[in-house]
C-alpha cells in the first residue's frame, strides 16, 4: 500500500473574495427587498408635489379623495359618514390616532376643508396632508 507524502497536503484555506462578494450581493438584495416591504394599500390619485414632503410610516387611516370626490379608505371605496364614525371609534380606543388625506390635486379645496371639519368634528385631532416630494422651489 502506497501511502502519500504529507508534502502533497496543501493545508485549507478560507477563500475571502468570494465571501465577501456574496456578502455584498446579501446586503444588496435585503436593502432592496425592505424597499418594498413598505406597502400602503392606497388608490392611484394625481398628488401635488411639494418640496418639503416627509415620509411618514406610523399612520392609522390613508384616506383617498379622487378628482369625482369618491372616498376610499385605503383601497376600499366608503361613504363619508362611514368613514367619519369607524375615525371616531379609532380615536376613542387611541390617543396617537391620525389621519392622512391623499387629495387628488385637481380636487376643489373646499371638499378636502369640508372632511377635514367634520372629521375634527368627530374628535380626530392628527391630521396629515400626503403630497409627492419633490417639485420647483
Amino acid at each position: 500500500m502506497r501511502l502519500r507524502d504529507r508534502r502533497q497536503f496543501t493545508k485549507p484555506e478560507v477563500m475571502i473574495i468570494p465571501m465577501i462578494d456574496i456578502m455584498f450581493f446579501l446586503l444588496v438584495f435585503f436593502m432592496i427587498s425592505t424597499l418594498y416591504m413598505v406597502d400602503l394599500k392606497t388608490v392611484g390619485v394625481d398628488l401635488p408635489q411639494a418640496v418639503h414632503a416627509e415620509a411618514q410610516t406610523k399612520v392609522n387611516y390613508v384616506v383617498t379623495m379622487k378628482k369625482d370626490g369618491t372616498l376610499w379608505l385605503e383601497d376600499k371605496k366608503i361613504s363619508r359618514g362611514d368613514l367619519v364614525r369607524q375615525a371616531a371609534e379609532a380615536q376613542r380606543r387611541s390617543g396617537q390616532f391620525s389621519v392622512v388625506i391623499r387629495a387628488d390635486q385637481g380636487l376643489d379645496y373646499g371638499q378636502v376643508m369640508a372632511l377635514l371639519d367634520e372629521l375634527k368634528g368627530a374628535g380626530v385631532t392628527h391630521f396629515g396632508l400626503a403630497a409627492e416630494s419633490g417639485g420647483a422651489k
